[in-house]
Parts: structure tokens; C-alpha cells; sequence
């Protein structure tokens, strides 16, 4: 059959027909749909788990069980997994196991642009790179085949280009092989140091295995053309070098570690120039020149961001009509109008963030849809790294003398993911630090996502539902307050008593986010422009459903189609001009 796919949906598609018992991951762009769609067959069991360390602790369970197993994450959540990662280098497999990394560069939805292949180098592992959605599929299934035969977990690496754009694939049926039966084999996993020397030892012989394999491997393709230019190159890129230079030979690498050493030195012998393309940074040309090939340095090959043919065309000194401009040109002013990210109408974590600034407080904030109260209007973020990070450097900051009003603000899923161990380091050290937990029941930023808290799993299933209360209670935090973020007085008072108290205190701003409760929405609010002073300050909220006035005498009004009625506007305005349209 065929379809036609994202490099996601190939990933799910091949990991289907390659027999996948066991699916798990946790949200993140651009990886999320790989296991959504593995979801949606029900011979397979797929599962969000609380993070990616988890969820690959579970996966290896899974292979020891005898199961093919796929687990799913972006670039930052590898470096959550990275603990079990290399230590299952060394342990091995039963099943095959295949971790799939979705690298981000451009940084479309991410705090940082990291390069996965260097954990492929890191850990020992063998990494494949698809190039378009037919291989991603076939490199999916190839991988489990890979995994068992050389006892090895093994990574694929996409980026956003490749996860998210559509291309021809060929299904083909599922073929499940039999389950590979567990067998109680402690010198092979049980990783105390006396075993984990012998298993590295272990880990180096299948290296040069796997180094052997790569030198005829499909993976890797040689498209002889012309002798004037030769291209090594791998995933997204490969197709830039081809739109662009269509006489260059090639050599595509889908397996990017270990190398094929005779391979690429056979194939920088045919050519007269040699370069490399490839996104992010010189990871490939690193290890090319320590073998030793003549390549040529490309300086107009950026180190960051995404490529695109006009660059990859630029860097390899060619024309394009379109692309006349100099390398160096400042971009064409764009002839739409500006769109900056914004939070939904009606979204709960406005009226927190709103708050917030109103109250002047430093803010320690973290990864999800509330990121945005970093942006105007609302300008009410003053950190922001990673997951969970925000809980530990409150207390650090507190720690280090600062003494502003302070609260650090986490998303339940974010919570759940790497917020409950620095909230038990506050309780432990004795830290006086306010946590607000925007609970908004789901996973909002990466597509509405069910998680622990939520009462329902990636299957649809009814779950067990997290009390996120009873937790902070439960590791020791005597003040623990729920408020409804819509009534605006009741947070603020709350916020404030938190901040009082002596001691940790938690503030839970639980109100489910607006796109998955619009049977909520309550249409009809209106502006009553004899008393509107068109002051600004409901402007100040960011919600695109407020329109600003026509002039400085004029009324703000609301855009119906995208109120929802949360009165977050009501709740501000200082003269009692919004309402409904018997008050307004």
C-alpha cells in the first residue's frame, strides 16, 4: 500500500510491521506523533511515561522481557535518558530496542539546538538517519533486525524536516517474530562494576563488529555521477545537496556511526573535490578528517540553524536565480504582519502570569505552554532552562541570599516529569520558596497529551489520577493551597499567603486548559464603550480576543469568534466596562 507519510507516522508505520510489541516515550516536538500513531494499533501497547528516563527504563525492561520495543523523545529529553542510555550500551539486548532522538535545529520549539549524534559516539551505539518518510520506515524496521543481531540498543536520528514533512511510502504487512524468551543472565545485566568491565570489553568487539557492517550496509548509498564534486553527506541535507547540485556524486550516510572508513575513502578517491553538508555542526567532518580525507572547508555552511537549499547552494559556490542576493544580505522585510507566540484566549495561565507582573515578582520558570508569560505584554518570566528547573534554582537563589518575593512556576505535566525531586530538595534543605503549579490537566504544549495526573493514558484508558496535593503533602510541604487561576482575588490572596508562610508552600492554579474544555466557553461578553476609558490594562493580558481601539478616543473591543468568556478582562478592568450584555 501506498501512503502518503510523515517521517513520524513512517517511524510508527515501520516499528508496526517490524513486530513491536511495546511502545513508550514523552511528548516533545518534533517527536510526538511517532507514538500516537503506534497507539492507534491495538496489538501494540503504547504508553506516555512521567519522562524519557522512565521511559526508557521501561523499554529496556521490555527487551529483557523478549518484546521489540520503540521508545520515543526529542534531542532534550535524550539527556534525561542519558543515565540508562549508556549503561544499556553495555547490558545490551533481548529484543530489539530502538530509541528514537528528534533533534530540532532552528530551534522551532526547543531551548536548545543539540547534535544527538555525538551520544551515538558517547555511548557506543550504532545511530541511523533517515532522509525522507520511505526511510524513515525502512530504517525503523531494519533497526530492530540491527538491535538483535549485534545485542545493541540502537538510535535513529531525526530532525524537524524529516519528522514533520510528507513523503511517499510503500507499507507493507506486520511480521511479529516470535518473542525472544527471557533468560536470568546476571554477568549480562546486572551492571555492578566487576560485570560492567567484562561488558565493556564486550561492548569494543561489537564496535568493530558493527564498524565492519557499515562498510557494506544499505544504509549507506553511493550515487556515482559526475568526478568534479563529490558530497558526503546524511538525513534532510542530502536532499538540499541533490535539489541544488544535481551532477555532484554522493555519498549518503543513513548510518552515521560507526563510519565506513574503507567505504569513504573509496569514495573521496573518484572525486576531484570533496565537501561535507551537513546540519548543526562539523560532527561528521570531525571524524572524516581524523581519517584522514581531503576535504574542503566550506565556511558559508552555517554551524547553527536549519540548511535550505539557498545556503547548501551558496556554500557550495553555486548560483541560483532566485537566491541572487549575497550570503551576507539582510532577509527581505516580510510583506505579512507580525505573529509573535501567544497564549490561547481563555488559557488559565494568563490571569497566573498577568498576576504575577502585577505583584512584581521574580519568576523561575520552565518548559511548557506558560514559557510564554516570558513575552510582552505580560513580561513575566525571569528564567528558563530546562525541565524542572525552575523549582531548583528558586531555591538556590534563596539559598544565595536573594531575598525579592520570589515563586517558581511548573506545568502538572513538567511536574511530574523533573519537578517532585527539586520540591523534595526544598523540603530536605530547609528552603523557604513558593511553587506555583499551573495544573491545566494536560500535556498542553506539544498537542494535549494525557500524564499521570490526568486521569487517562495515551490508549484512551481510564488511570489512576495523580493528586498532585496529596504529593506535596506527602514529601513534607505543610502548605499546600488549590485556587481556580479564573478568580483572580482568590489567587492573589493565596499567592500572597503562600509567600508569608515560613517555610515551602505550593499554590495550585488548576483549571483545564481552554481547547480541551470548550463545552466551557460562554459566548456573549461585550465592552460597553461609554465606559471604557481604553486604558490599556486589558490589553495588557495578551489575549488576541481583545481588539484595541480604533484611536485614542475609541473602545476596546471583543472579537467574538475568539472570546470564550473566562473573564479574565472583567476581572481587571478598573471600570466595570466589560460584562454581559445585560450589565455591558
Amino acid at each position: 500500500m501506498r501512503q502518503l507519510l510523515s517521517g513520524n507516522e513512517a517511524i510508527a508505520r515501520g516499528a508496526y510491521e517490524a513486530g513491536v510489541r511495546v511502545g513508550t516515550g514523552y511528548p516533545g516536538t518534533p517527536s510526538t506523533e511517532i507514538l500516537e500513531t503506534l497507539a492507534t494499533w491495538p496489538d501494540i501497547h503504547s504508553q506516555w511515561s512521567p519522562n524519557e528516563k522512565v521511559a526508557l527504563e521501561v523499554a529496556l525492561g521490555a527487551s529483557w522481557a523478549g518484546a521489540r520495543v520503540l521508545v520515543t523523545m526529542k534531542h532534550v529529553g535524550l539527556n534525561v535518558a542519558a543515565d540508562p542510555l549508556f549503561t544499556a550500551a553495555y547490558t545490551g539486548v533481548n529484543g530489539g530496542l530502538v530509541v528514537v532522538t528528534a533533534d530540532d535545529p532552528g530551534m522551532h520549539s526547543s531551548q536548545n539546538e543539540q547534535d544527538s549524534r555525538y551520544y551515538a559516539r558517547a555511548a557506543h551505539l550504532p545511530m541511523l538517519e533517515p532522509a525522507d518518510s520511505a526511510e524513515a520506515r525502512a530504517f525503523t524496521q531494519a533497526a530492530f533486525d540491527l538491535s538483535e543481531r549485534f545485542d545493541t540498543p540502537v538510535l535513529l536520528r531525526t530532525t524537524t524536516r524529516v519528522s514533520h514533512s510528507k513523503s511517499p511510502v510503500t507499507s507493507g504487512d506486520r511480521i511479529a517474530p516470535p518473542a525472544r524468551p527471557p533468560r536470568r543472565d546476571p554477568r549480562k545485566w546486572v551492571m555492578v562494576p566487576g560485570n560492567a568491565r567484562e561488558r565493556r570489553r564486550a561492548l569494543e568487539v561489537r564496535l568493530t563488529a558493527l564498524a565492519e557492517y557499515a562498510e557494506t550496509a544499505p544504509f549507506n548509498q553511493v550515487e556515482r555521477r559526475g568526478d568534479d564534486l563529490g558530497v558526503i553527506t546524511n538525513g534532510v541535507a542530502y536532499q538540499y545537496v541533490r535539489e541544488v547540485a544535481p551532477d555532484a556524486s554522493t555519498l549518503k550516510l543513513g548510518m552515521t556511526y560507526p563510519l565506513p572508513a574503507k567505504l569513504l575513502r573509496e569514495f573521496a578517491a573518484t572525486v576531484k573535490r570533496l565537501v561535507v553538508v551537513e546540519e548543526i555542526g562539523p560532527a561528521l567532518e570531525t571524524d572524516l578528517r581524523a581519517l584522514g580525507l581531503p576535504l574542503e572547508t566550506l565556511p558559508q555552511l552555517p554551524a547553527y540553524g536549519e540548511l535550505d537549499p539557498a545556503l547548501v547552494a551558496r556554500a557550495l559556490g553555486l548560483s541560483r536565480v532566485e537566491e541572487s542576493a549575497p550570503a551576507t544580505a539582510p532577509p527581505s522585510p516580510s510583506p505579512y504582519p507580525a505573529r509573535p507566540p501567544v497564549m490561547c484566549p481563555g488559557c488559565p495561565h494568563r490571569a497566573v502570569f498577568s498576576l504575577l507582573a502585577d505583584m512584581d515578582l521574580t519568576v523561575f520558570g520552565d518548559i511548557g505552554c506558560y514559557s510564554l508569560g516570558v513575552t510582552p505584554p505580560l513580561s513575566a518570566m525571569d528564567t528558563l532552562v530546562c525541565m524542572g528547573a525552575g523549582v531548583g534554582m528558586a531555591l538556590g537563589a534563596e539559598k544565595a541570599g536573594y531575598d525579592k518575593p520570589s515563586v517558581a512556576v511548573i506545568g502538572d505535566s513538567t511536574f511530574v516529569h523533573s519537578g517532585v525531586t527539586p520540591l523534595i530538595d526544598i523540603v530536605y534543605n530547609g528552603g523557604n520558596v513558593t511553587l506555583l503549579i499551573l495544573d491545566n490537566r494536560t500535556t498542553a504544549m506539544t498537542g494535549r497529551q494525557d500524564h499521570p495526573a490526568t486521569g487517562a493514558t495515551l490508549m484512551g484508558e481510564a488511570a489512576p489520577e495523580l493528586d498532585l496535593a496529596g504529593l506535596c503533602r506527602a514529601v513534607g510541604v505543610k502548605d499546600v493551597v488549590t485556587v481556580d487561576p479564573y478568580l483572580r482575588l482568590v489567587t492573589e490572596r493565596a499567592i500572597r499567603h503562600a509567600l508569608d508562610f515560613a517555610g515551602p508552600s505550593v499554590v495550585i492554579a488548576r483549571r483545564a486548559c481552554a481547547l480541551n474544555s470548550k463545552e466551557t466557553w460562554t459566548k456573549g461578553l461585550r465592552v460597553d464603550p461609554e465606559l471604557c476609558a481604553n486604558c490599556g490594562i486589558c490589553s495588557g493580558l495578551g489575549c488576541p480576543g481583545i481588539l484595541p481601539a480604533p484611536d485614542e478616543f475609541g473602545a476596546v473591543t471583543l472579537d467574538p469568534g475568539l472570546c470564550t468568556g473566562c473573564e479574565e478582562c472583567v476581572a481587571v478592568c478598573p471600570f466595570h466596562a466589560i460584562g454581559w450584555p445585560d450589565h455591558a
